[in-house]
């Protein structure tokens, strides 16, 4: 073959298993290496994917009950143009659906048992466009049942759980605007017959958050009007980008708000945990990476006589530089690469290994009395995918300088000296 020496004999040394007790010894040292890196990078990638399915999961769940933007009256008021704001918002093409809502804070009681909750009212007719939990109830004929007047509730299935109430029953909701009399504010007291439950699968709303129509919201909360418009986004993960836009568009008498950040702690908290994982893990991939520094410093103290006959023969400190180079490389190409084919191969089967270690150990890892999801998620994405490939190249790359420039640095004649 006539590619480049160092490459040859870099490879050769990499290769190596025989001549001596010392060569089997450096090669398995080298292999160890080569496993420590993929290991890590199979681990790296294998967490990480485990995160993205958890907050996938969540993500999706949470998301099926609000919105991905809402458009605010910036002064704090109802929107009576709710219509001509949605009409401007739907001529973005990210923008999929559009609905008025009015949303508060209320107490919803039965008897002696009171709960917090929050009251959103909504449109029946146009609330399927926007949040799937309003399509799936207008497909059990349950969203239709909120009609203006009829003062009809929808609540959480932990909501109703924690009031002991069932669909027909009466309950009572005490707004927080109230009446000025002579005694001082009196809160409003409504009661609404329970037409249904839901269950979004996210305990935040299924325990705290109950539907109406949204112009007995607006009677109500004394809003008069709709408080504001929700959005559905054909990709939610351009929620930000896309607010950004309706702000520019709508102007500063519209407040806009993605659901980024309005569920700003929980987002913040996964990307803080999912950035500090990333990091803790490529430390193992950094260790690994180092392994190869103490393999190739074994190597040039075994190869001082090679070095000393190549340097005689007419290679340069450069190209012995090289060859342990392409040594420590090569190991960590095939250390890395090897780590992602089996990050991969895991990742993409975590829904048929989990279960049969589950199996195998008569064990559960997540049980569905306990946990709200109760299989191992995984969503491996080359965001992540790409940036650890390369992390660990370049960690291999930086450990093969230092033992590299010490075998460049290997005088022919001291070496040659006790041979």
């Amino acid at each position: 073959m006539n590619w480049p020496y160092e490459l040859q004999v870099g490879w050769r040394y990499t290769r190596a298993g025989r001549g001596g007790r010392r060569n089997r010894f450096i090669s398995f040292i080298s292999g160890v290496s080569m496993l420590g890196i993929a290991l890590g990078v199979a681990a790296l990638i294998i967490v990480l994917s485990v995160m993205n399915g958890f907050q996938k999961e969540v993500r999706d769940r949470m998301l099926s009950v609000i919105a991905h933007v809402e458009l605010l009256n910036a002064t704090g008021e109802g929107l009576p143009d709710w219509r001509t704001v949605a009409a401007q918002a739907k001529e973005n093409a990210q923008v999929a659906g559009a609905a008025p809502f009015v949303s508060s804070q209320a107490l919803i009681a039965r008897g002696q048992d009171m709960r917090g909750a929050v009251v959103r009212g909504i449109d029946p007719a146009l609330e399927p466009a926007v949040t799937p939990i309003a399509a799936q109830l207008a497909k059990e004929g349950l969203l239709q049942r909120l009609q203006p007047g009829q003062w009809n509730m929808i609540l959480g299935v932990e909501l109703a759980r924690q009031l002991g109430v069932q669909k027909g029953d009466k309950i009572t909701l005490v707004a927080p605007a109230g009446q000025v009399t002579p005694l001082g504010v009196l809160p409003t007291l409504k009661q609404f017959n329970l037409v249904g439950v839901f269950e979004a699968g996210h305990y935040e709303y299924d325990s705290g958050l109950a539907m109406i129509h949204v112009d007995d919201a607006a009677k109500l909360f004394r809003t008069g009007t709709p408080s504001g418009v929700q959005l559905k986004l054909h990709d939610v993960q351009l929620a930000r980008e896309v607010g950004a836009e309706l702000q520019r568009t709508l102007g500063p008498g519209i407040y806009v708000r993605d659901w980024t950040r309005t569920n700003a702690n929980w987002y913040d908290a996964v990307q803080v945990e999912k950035r500090m994982m990333g990091i803790i893990l490529t430390l193992i991939v950094a260790v690994a990476a180092f392994n190869l520094v103490s393999t190739l410093v074994m190597t040039v103290t075994d190869k001082q006589a090679d070095i000393a006959i190549l340097r005689t023969l007419g290679a340069s400190p450069r190209s012995i530089m090289g060859v342990f180079m392409i040594q420590g490389a090569l190991a960590g190409v095939m250390g890395t690469f090897g780590g992602l084919g089996l990050g991969l191969l895991i990742a993409h089967n975590l829904d048929v290994i989990v279960p049969f270690i589950e199996r195998l150990l008569h064990t559960t890892f997540l049980p569905a009395s306990i946990y709200v999801i109760s299989h191992m998620p995984s969503d491996p994405q080359w965001a992540d995918i790409v940036p650890i490939t390369v992390t660990s190249l370049i960690l291999a790359f930086v450990a093969t300088l230092y033992p590299s420039w010490r075998a460049s640095r290997v005088q022919p004649a001291e070496a040659l000296r006790y041979e």
